[in-house]
């Protein structure tokens, strides 16, 4: 019984996907902080099915930057998984939220926050990736 118990509260400690998002992004808002950058906004919506984990300026220019977290590097670095279909998603998403400004004539990049550690852990190791991708040639900005 006693075993049971303990396996109950074990799972009930456990942390979700959700909870990991949420602690990486904490994690690379703080680096971003710490070099300057100025956060607008996390986990940004932007139509229905699209979200920007952090929107933030670095001196003039604005910076749409995708979040990645995992508990090693075992299978890889994180920013692999910003596949094809990844960067389009955040593309289109880039030009929803330029539309919802009304394509002000700002200068954009797309960068990555790889974060490598477990939630609570109180030194992951965080790696900034500027300029990662670039807009997919399938969205167009005015002028």
């Amino acid at each position: 019984m006693c075993s049971l118990l303990a396996r109950l509260i074990a799972r009930k400690k456990e942390t979700t996907p959700a909870d990991v998002g949420e602690w990486g992004e904490q994690q690379a808002e703080r680096e971003l902080k710490r070099k300057g950058y100025r956060i607008l906004g996390r986990r940004v919506r932007v139509g229905d099915r699209d979200e920007l984990d952090i929107v933030a300026r670095d001196g003039d220019v604005l910076v749409f930057v995708e979040v990645k977290t995992r508990k090693s590097e075992t299978y890889g670095r994180p920013i692999r998984a910003v596949d094809r279909k990844k960067r389009r998603a955040l593309s289109r998403a880039a030009v929803r939220y330029l539309r919802r400004l009304k394509f002000p004539p700002v200068d954009f990049r797309f960068d990555v926050v790889e974060v490598v550690g477990r939630v609570g852990q109180s030194n992951p190791f965080v790696r900034h990736v500027e300029r990662a991708f670039t807009l997919d040639g399938r969205y167009r900005l005015p002028g």
